[in-house]
């Protein structure tokens, strides 16, 4: 039995999204009154819950632990909005009937939602107490920024796509990464014996994985020291903990597994000596015109949380939307190799063969995932990068749109999630729209 689990008497399902809301707290904002009402607090246990977490995804940094990564230079402004009619666009919902734009995106948990065209805003909107001023916790958006970021040590020539990540990490001897190239981490096909769950609190995602993170709660797990640990922080869970799931083989399957994302971040600060939020200031966020500064979740031992904890406001999100958009290039400036930008829309029929396989996303309209970037048109150069509770850019090539948005949704995961599904569906409608 691992040292990890002295500190787990108990497993808390307050973890465990849209079922944990506690009924005397649906109707309640969070964090009213100074200092808050006893129901109203928004705690490290409920931070994910509906409807605290309308309060904490747009103010991560109260329950999590955070770096910085300063925005840089001159603003780019986006001109705009120059079209808020788009917010009454009429959109056909799941179920037939016709809806504004922005009712779908309220009507849906959102928190946010805004629209540009080239590198113009057409529209924005806020719901609820968010703003243009304020940041929000991407989730899993995070991944796609760790590719585009890994793409620039690719262009280098300082990686090796077919390459063990063992060989760049040598802790990774023996564990479940050794058998695996660095692109079947790229694609969630890594075949891992570790499976994502929200919803199973006596998993080995919340026992030991959501808590190393420091993304979940569990009694003790804060006060936890290193010393005495076996699994302490993110890395030590990744080298010591997965194994190989001998009854697959990597490449032979899709199977999203956070961790990927997160040995991505350890390749890029170990190939790159830099510590990856410096990585990402550098040579990603100081190059996109930011008008705020970002920051990231980081895990227990205090290392970034790059599968899913990057923040920033949405208009941001959109620059770096808009910098994929046109092949790498923001304002002029060359900031992703374009290679590695179309690298990601060259779709093999192995990888959507993957995706059709994948019993959780076959009612769905993902085409394949590939570079940690969900695609649902390669030919058309439409596809996302999305998080969990939400959190979504919409990069349309064809229509030259981004669209972003922030969400609150009390159910985490996008598979056959209707609140999810609504606003997919009504950002494809209105691209299709801007694109005749």
């Amino acid at each position: 039995m691992r040292v990890f689990q002295r500190c787990l008497p108990v497993i808390i399902w307050a973890l465990v999204s849209g079922n944990t809301i506690a009924a005397e707290a649906k109707n309640n904002k969070p964090m009213q009154g100074v200092p808050p009402t006893r129901d109203s607090q928004v705690t490290m246990k409920n931070y994910r819950d509906y409807p605290a977490n309308r309060w904490a995804f747009r103010n991560a940094g109260a329950p999590l632990n955070v770096v910085m990564i300063p925005r840089e230079g001159q603003i780019v402004p986006l001109p705009g909005p120059t079209a808020p009619q788009l917010g009454q666009f009429e959109i056909t919902d799941l179920a037939g009937n016709q809806l504004e734009f922005d009712a779908a995106f309220e009507s849906s948990y959102a928190d946010g939602v805004a629209v540009v065209q080239g590198s113009t805003l057409l529209h924005e909107t806020y719901f609820g107490d968010f703003s243009q001023h304020a940041q929000h916790i991407w989730f899993s958006m995070s991944k796609s920024l760790a590719s585009a970021a890994f793409g620039l040590l690719v262009a280098e020539d300082r990686v090796d796509l077919q390459a063990s990540p063992a060989d760049y990490i040598p802790e990774l001897a023996g564990s479940g990464f050794e058998p695996v190239t660095i692109q079947q981490v790229l694609d969630h096909a890594t075949s891992l014996d570790f499976h994502e769950t929200y919803t199973n609190p006596d998993s080995d995602f919340f026992r030991y994985y959501a808590p190393a993170l420091n993304l979940g709660w569990l009694p003790g797990s804060a006060d936890l020291q290193p010393e005495a640990a076996e699994i302490y922080g993110v890395h030590d869970f990744l080298g010591r903990f997965i194994k190989a799931d001998p009854a697959r083989s990597p490449g032979d399957n899709f199977d999203y597994n956070s961790s990927n994302a997160d040995l991505l971040g350890w390749l890029i600060a170990r190939i790159s000596g830099q510590p990856f939020q410096d990585y990402i200031q550098q040579n990603i966020w100081a190059k996109l015109g930011a008008e705020h500064d970002a920051y990231i979740a980081v895990d227990r031992a205090y290392m970034p949380a790059v599968t899913g904890g990057m923040n920033s406001t949405l208009r941001d999100a959109l620059r770096f939307g808009i910098m994929i958009k046109d092949r790498g290039v923001f304002n002029g400036q060359k900031v992703i190799p374009a290679s590695w930008i179309d690298q990601t829309l060259q779709v093999s029929e192995r990888l959507e063969t993957n995706m059709r396989n994948n019993s959780k996303y076959q009612a769905d309209a993902w085409q394949a995932y590939h570079n940690m970037w969900w695609i649902l048109d390669a030919e058309a150069g439409e596809y996302c990068a999305v998080g969990i509770h939400g959190q979504v850019i919409y990069i349309n090539r064809k229509a030259d749109t981004v669209m972003a948005w922030f969400s609150s949704q009390p159910g985490a995961s996008a598979a056959n999630n209707p609140d999810f599904r609504v606003k997919l569906n009504a950002a494809r409608q209105l691209a299709a729209s801007l694109g005749q």
